[in-house]
């Protein structure tokens, strides 16, 4: 079985760091002598919050099983949710940040290999040094070896002969490919962070979702086409 994922993540306010982390991320804008352009590299600093796992937690996780071809997203909630989506079959389920890494790894560790887009670079050391600062040991490590496709596929690099070629987004692809872009439903990740701020957190697993399916379906492409 493969599993095919993708996480989403929201940073946290940047009022709530520490004073010397606020000089840190600021550390480059605040170099900048004009003010409007010092101003515009502070919003840019602050927005990346969510890109780094030392100030953005995990706040969806979607999953598909290829063998089955079943999906599932878990997101964060207070309150404990369940459902099952009539339309996609996409199953729902809310938990903590810490019980869905947790759940991630142990489907993950019964995995052959896992498939993403940019889970290299993101996904996967992410979730890793989330769970870390969570106190939760990963039952696998998808990154060791760059070019062996055995445990992970990630799609972007090989796309890309590991990055000898043009880097694309998800939604470039898809389009070029043919495939139903997770922004043709209205939601893109820059939309994530306000989403989460609007408790609209259903919206964020719905997105999370599509960003699953398409890389399913660029996958499929990959694998009938150029995995030679």
């Amino acid at each position: 079985m493969k599993l095919v994922f993708d996480i989403e993540t929201v940073g946290v306010e940047f009022e709530t760091l520490s004073e010397s982390q606020q000089e840190f991320i600021l550390r480059y804008s605040e170099k900048e002598q004009g003010d409007e352009q010092r101003e515009k590299l502070k919003d840019e600093a602050i927005r990346y919050l969510s890109l780094y796992p030392l100030t953005a937690k995990v706040v969806a996780i979607g999953m598909l099983n290829t063998d089955t071809e079943h999906s599932m997203v878990l997101f964060e909630e207070k309150e404990h949710k369940e459902w099952q989506s009539e339309e996609s079959g996409v199953k729902y389920c809310s938990y903590s940040e810490a019980d869905m890494l947790s759940h991630f790894w142990e489907f993950a560790k019964k995995a052959d290999s896992v498939i993403t887009f940019n889970g290299r670079n993101f996904d996967i050391p992410f979730l890793m040094m989330r769970s870390a600062i969570l106190k939760i040991r990963p039952s696998r490590n998808f990154i060791k070896k760059r070019y062996d496709n055995k445990s992970h596929i990630d799609l972007l690099e090989v796309l890309t002969n590991y990055g000898a070629t043009k880097k694309f987004n998800l939604d470039f692809y898809c389009k070029s490919f043919g495939i139903e872009s997770p922004k043709s439903h209205g939601v893109s990740g820059i939309d994530v962070k306000e989403l989460y701020t609007a408790g609209k957190i259903e919206e964020i697993a719905t997105y999370c979702a599509h960003d699953v399916e398409a890389t399913y379906q660029l996958y499929k492409i990959w694998n009938e086409y150029l995995n030679i």
